[in-house]
């Protein structure tokens, strides 16, 4: 089965909805390197319909202007894109096609592909809410930002269950920013209050 990760750019106070104010001025060769790595090995992006968007307004220009981002907006046109969205409009753009029927039944069937190893989620916050909800999300890349953005979209919803996770790696840039890449865990326990209150500094003491 192909690993699915989300891949976002997240504030501290957990905004994942990008502003350029507070994104841009981070972004740095490491910052580069770990969205290569994110990229590296992708056999299908998935995106939300909005993500998408953004995306296909963009990248085909950079592409065809040249300049030095023109590699990465050719990688990006060269991977097959599969897009969550119910509008029946042209994609407009190559190698694009829709995700058919209920979403977490379709990213099912489409993590089972043979042949797929990795599917990447760039950003599409809705789309990883309910990926994350149905068990599907393998990996979660996060590059948090040290600022409170205090406005935006967040990743998390209220909402229950919880979502347990593992830490697998991290990694900390020169400009503050802090790569962290999670995977779905359980909780290391089930004790409450009464069962730690002699961890509490000073409470083994005879």
């Amino acid at each position: 089965m192909a690993k699915l990760v989300s891949t976002l750019f997240i504030s501290l106070d957990g905004v994942a909805e990008i502003d350029p104010d507070w994104h841009f001025p981070y972004f740095d060769d490491h910052m580069s390197a770990a969205v290569d790595e994110d990229y590296s090995g992708v056999d299908v992006l998935l995106l939300g319909r909005s993500t998408y968007d953004s995306f296909a307004s963009a990248w085909p220009g950079r592409e065809q202007a040249g300049e030095e981002d023109a590699e990465f907006a050719k990688r990006l046109g060269d991977l097959r894109k599969v897009v969550a969205t119910r509008q029946d409009t042209d994609l407009g753009w190559r190698n694009v096609e829709r995700l058919d029927g209920d979403l977490v039944e379709a990213v099912t069937t489409l993590k089972e592909t043979p042949g797929l190893g990795k599917v990447l989620v760039p950003g599409s916050l809705s789309v990883v809410r309910q990926l994350l909800a149905a068990g599907l999300v393998d990996e979660l890349s996060l590059l948090v930002h040290p600022v409170a953005a205090r406005k935006g979209e967040r990743l998390f919803d209220e909402g229950a269950p919880i979502y347990p996770l593992r830490l697998l790696r991290s990694e900390v840039f020169p400009t503050g920013v802090v790569h962290l890449v999670y995977a779905p865990a359980e909780l290391p326990g089930s004790q409450g209050y009464d069962d730690v209150k002699d961890k509490v500094p000073g409470g083994g003491e005879g």
